[in-house]
């Protein structure tokens, strides 16, 4: 009897998976369906570990239970309910949380549980159709939960039944320490394991996001990366970020305003699409403005805007599971841009329009050196202004005004950092623009539309200020998000986001707009633009300026469970075997197969670099040596 109710949860946990599949068809479109059929069955591995641990007291209680205590056993029954519906719950969402994120459920609830309970309300509101199917799921478990027959519960209790019930126990607990642990392989199953299905894509329809949840909650620690003897010597082989000694020209040093746009990648501008389909009409004309520069081989080192702001104001890529923000290494030596530009007497701040603390933004601001945080309570009216949109803060059109009136009152010189938030899920709008924009085919489009119309005002008006033409502007996106060109389905395409820079009163200096860049080179840039050498000693070895000449960049990614090594000829893989696979690049698009034949020497250097960037980054944080 137990064997058919776990029997029948397996086949729930199927039915999960199909729909996970079909919700997020676009990823996995181009995958045969033979392939798909291998990851459901492959999936079932990850399913029995799953169930078994989620259950694992109520299958113990399964025998303690008398088969013939009916009471008993209807108890039984609504306690596995009531435990599986947590489950069903998890993977449902994942449903739809995919695809902003590229990566199934894990400690979301312990890192960024707080936004999660205050926007509850608005997210039951906005995904209500996802509690038919969790409706359904459950009505289906109990009207078909396997009960016992007359027969069974007739048999009586006996010193032989008992005996025959603690060979049972003994045979349980046996099988389910195999089941759990996945098999009978050394180390027990891992996230990771579902990637080795090809292509690797797959390992998200493989996994079920009960199992990451869980994998996640047992404090799984960070493991410390071996792929060299030691750590010496793999700082000096990454490189140094340069920073060329450049004059400081006269008068003021000139400004910093970091614009970091939400969900603004590359998929959506025309500029970066040969002017197809494009909803930044005002991004484009300002990225081809005379003066301004358009890295675009640009990638976000993250997929989550938590993962973000490390990157882009202190250098460091997003290369393990959990946001660096949140983790347990929010306390190592970091240093970013506030702190550096604070030693040459920039006041700096950071803006977000939401509510204070929201992903610890506010709390990073401070780790970065950023001397004022402004959030949502800081707004004028804050959730009362008429400007809230409801969910999650300020409007990006009205916050943008703030920003600029902000800077208008600030001392120069100045470092200032927003993040604006309206191309966020559920993608609202302000009544008066709505119905005015772009439909476009996915529900972020008319968001990304309505950002760039915000911007426009925002540079019209900031462009009448006298800080504006003594100041270096940089925009970027965070991460991208909903997807819908083929080219950019793919771990390299998922990355892909603008950068642009433009300093309206002076010109910049000359590089290759396509070399290879990534957010962690923007602390690197910005202290090269302003000719601050001396702070080069605060920079970690990930990232480079922009304006190097000595090489052609890189981008450093993390994908499923494989790292990713962009350059300007091939994308390196580091797959969780340590074995390494080259692609030919092209911009946002690697093909799913690898170089069936790449250079032995090439494979050894780009794979040795990989490798060294994972073990300095994962060790040094475990050491709290990054600046050692």
């Amino acid at each position: 009897m137990l064997l058919r109710r776990l029997a029948l949860l397996l086949v729930a946990y199927s039915l999960l998976r199909l729909g996970f599949y079909a919700f997020n068809f676009a990823t996995f479109r181009s995958v045969e369906a033979g392939k798909v059929l291998l990851a459901f069955g492959h999936g079932l591995r990850f399913d029995v570990s799953a169930l078994l641990w989620l259950n694992l007291p109520l299958v113990v209680l399964s025998l303690v239970v008398p088969v013939s205590a009916r009471r008993g056993q209807r108890w039984l029954r609504g306690l596995f309910v009531a435990v599986n519906t947590v489950g069903f719950g998890l993977n449902i969402i994942d449903w739809e949380y995919f695809a902003f994120i590229g990566r199934r459920l894990s400690n979301e609830f312990t890192t960024v549980g707080g936004d999660i309970r205050q926007q509850a309300g608005q997210l039951v509101t906005h995904y209500w159709y996802l509690f038919l199917p969790l409706g359904a799921l459950v009505y289906l478990l109990w009207r078909r939960w396997p009960m016992p027959t007359a027969a069974e519960a007739a048999v009586p209790n006996s010193r032989r039944l008992w005996m025959q019930r603690g060979g049972e126990l003994l045979l349980l607990v046996g099988a389910m320490v195999l089941g759990i642990r996945g098999g009978w392989q050394l180390k027990p199953l891992r996230p990771g394991a579902a990637f080795e299905q090809q292509p690797a894509v797959l390992g998200h329809l493989v996994l079920n996001s009960t199992f990451t949840v869980l994998k996640s909650l047992n404090g799984a620690k960070v493991e410390r990366k071996h792929y060299f003897p030691n750590d010496t010597g793999l700082r000096p082989a990454l490189g140094a970020p340069v920073v060329a000694p450049r004059p400081p020209g006269t008068g003021l040093r000139p400004n910093v305003v970091l614009l970091l746009l939400e969900s603004f990648g590359s998929e959506y501008t025309g500029v970066e699409n040969g002017g197809r389909g494009g909803y930044t009409p005002f991004f484009d004309s300002l990225a081809t403005a005379p003066g301004s520069l358009l890295m675009r081989e640009n990638y976000a080192n993250g997929r989550r805007s938590i993962e973000a702001l490390p990157a882009v104001l202190s250098g460091l890529p997003s290369l393990m599971d959990s946001p660096f923000i949140t983790s347990s290494f929010q306390t190592a030596e970091l240093h970013g841009l506030g702190e550096m530009l604070g030693h040459q007497g920039y006041a700096t701040a950071m803006y977000h329009a939401g509510t204070n603390g929201t992903m610890g933004f506010d709390m990073f601001a401070g780790i970065a050196g950023m001397q004022h945080y402004y959030g949502l309570s800081q707004y004028p009216g804050g959730a009362s202004s008429p400007d809230y949109d409801g969910h999650w803060g300020i409007f990006d059109e009205p916050y943008l005004q703030y920003f600029s009136r902000q800077l208008n009152t600030t001392k120069e010189p100045f470092f200032a950092t927003l993040f604006t938030l309206s191309a966020h899920d559920p993608f609202t709008l302000p009544a008066q623009y709505q119905g005015r924009l772009p439909a476009g085919t996915q529900p972020i489009h008319p968001t990304i539309a309505y950002t760039d119309a915000a911007l426009r005002h925002f540079f019209r008006t900031a462009s009448q200020a006298p800080w504006y033409r003594n100041t270096l502007f940089v925009l970027t996106a965070d991460h991208t998000s909903q997807t819908d060109r083929a080219g950019y389905d793919n771990p390299v395409g998922y990355h892909k986001t603008p950068l642009l820079l433009l300093q309206p009163g002076h010109a910049l200096p000359a590089t290759n707009p396509h070399r290879i860049t990534q957010h962690a080179d923007v602390p690197a840039t910005v202290l090269d633009v302003l000719g601050l050498r001396q702070e080069q000693q605060l920079l970690l070895p990930f990232g480079s300026s922009i304006f190097d000449t000595a090489s052609t960049g890189r981008a450093l990614l993390r994908d499923g469970d494989s790292f990713y090594l962009v350059h300007a000829d091939f994308v390196t893989e580091l797959k969780s075997d340590n074995s390494v696979r080259l692609y030919p690049y092209q911009t946002h698009f690697i093909p799913q197969q690898p170089l069936a034949n790449p250079d032995p020497a090439l494979l050894k250097k780009y794979g040795d670099e990989l490798r060294a960037s994972v073990q300095f980054y994962v060790n040094s944080l475990l050491d709290n040596r990054l600046y050692k």
